[in-house]
């Protein structure tokens, strides 16, 4: 227990231990620790999360802790019982990689679906310029850039901005969610170089718009015939509408054809390939968003095509438990500690959605303050701005609260 302090009494809550993580792939979800529930009809985020040595296994109803806005009605979202089966292991595909289909690519870490851009809908239905959903369905979204399919399932085509701020550009973005290869997706920023190293910098995508003005070729060059020909570029009709009017062009973005890189992150320090978010210098949301036309790696079967997502476990499991043991108390880790220009801040997955944090110094001032943050995600937090010196940060909702001190040194 902390000495009793004017900063202490104004806080009144008591420190947290600090939460050792596991891998990743087993610890990087957002559980629902306290059965919380959306109009107590369906737990949100992720209800259980199960892993062997090969396999984790993520239990949800894809209805995610935060609100969702216009689509709120309690009639349209029947229970999904998804069992997600994402490899421990993933392996590269060395030549045939798997194209991403259409619907469901991988999981958000709050057990909400990711969806692939590209709409069945064609242009006269030739199964070629087929629209791009993720801009031309945006009006339709709630308020968190999300649709409700019509089963009921509830979806992203892009990170949503209640689980991830695309413009926190100071530190490593944190894993968002994984993909069906098994390989994890992070939000828009890395270190510039692969082995970790170098500046935090905007990953970017090597899709570029194509210079037409008529829709008489395919990416690759190849000229149609009269009748496979689609619109006009127009004001209707204008670049981007459609996905075909995008070419991967190697070397024009940090990334590569899968919209992916292989390298080391915060969690990965011996690295991994990973997949990220692509957003443009306002952090608006940009082609091809999250897995572009293929997967790098081996895909699980299982997780997509029609009626998938209810893997059956037929193997011995063990169940991941959060750390937290009191309602009143929330685990987090700081890290590094002490600290130079940015920490990493976890909160253990125990505690249900949409904590309030606040950093104080020692007089008692309040530095930086977000709301809405979620457990079970790694945030990093831009230190470049506070004076050398010790400080509290204390996390808050309207169960629980914990407070955690560290330095920061500016070395």
């Amino acid at each position: 227990m902390m000495k009793r302090t004017t900063l202490q009494v104004l806080m009144l809550c008591t420190m947290a231990n600090a939460y050792a993580q596991l891998s990743p792939e087993v610890t990087s979800w957002l559980v629902n620790a306290n059965s919380a529930s959306w109009h107590d009809i369906l737990e949100t985020n992720v209800e259980q999360v199960q892993y062997t040595d090969d396999d984790v296994y993520i239990s949800c109803e894809a209805i995610p802790g935060y609100d969702i806005g216009p689509w709120d009605d309690p009639t349209l979202a029947p229970n999904q019982n998804f069992v997600f089966k994402i490899t421990r292991n993933p392996e590269p595909e060395s030549n045939n990689f798997t194209p991403i289909g259409m619907g469901r690519i991988g999981v958000w870490s709050n057990g909400v679906s990711i969806f692939n851009r590209i709409s069945d809908a064609s242009y006269h239905s030739n199964n070629i310029w087929h629209v791009d959903n993720a801009r031309t369905m945006s009006p339709e979204a709630t308020d968190c850039d999300g649709y409700a399919a019509e089963n009921g399932e509830f979806y992203n085509y892009i990170a949503p901005s209640c689980l991830y701020d695309a413009n926190d550009a100071g530190v490593h973005s944190p894993i968002l969610g994984y993909a069906f290869d098994g390989y994890p997706i992070y939000g828009a920023y890395a270190n510039q170089n692969a082995d970790g190293s170098g500046t935090i910098v905007r990953m970017t995508s090597s899709y570029q718009l194509r210079q037409i003005s008529e829709r008489n070729t395919l990416p690759d060059g190849t000229l149609l015939e009269e009748s496979l020909w689609g619109p006009k570029v127009s004001n209707n009709y204008p670049l981007g509408h459609y996905v075909e009017d995008y070419v991967f062009v190697a070397g024009s973005g940090t990334l590569d054809a899968h919209n992916g890189r292989f390298c080391v992150t915060p969690e990965y320090p011996q690295g991994t390939y990973a997949y990220f978010v692509t957003v443009n210098e306002t952090g608006i949301p940009v082609y091809p968003y999250t897995i572009a036309d293929t997967y790098y790696g081996k895909v699980q079967s299982g997780n997509t095509g029609t009626f998938s997502g209810h893997n059956e476990i037929d193997e011995t499991v063990i169940t991941y438990s959060s750390i937290g043991t009191s309602k009143d108390e929330i685990e987090m880790l700081m890290y590094p500690n002490p600290a130079n220009n940015f920490v990493y801040l976890y909160i253990a997955p125990s505690y249900q959605n949409n904590i309030h944090a606040s950093i104080t110094d020692m007089a008692g001032n309040i530095v930086f303050a977000q709301d809405n943050l979620q457990p079970g995600i790694t945030y990093p937090l831009n230190l470049s701005n506070l004076m050398q010196g010790m400080y509290f940060i204390k996390l808050e909702n309207n169960e629980a609260c914990g407070i955690e001190k560290f330095m920061v040194t500016h070395n």
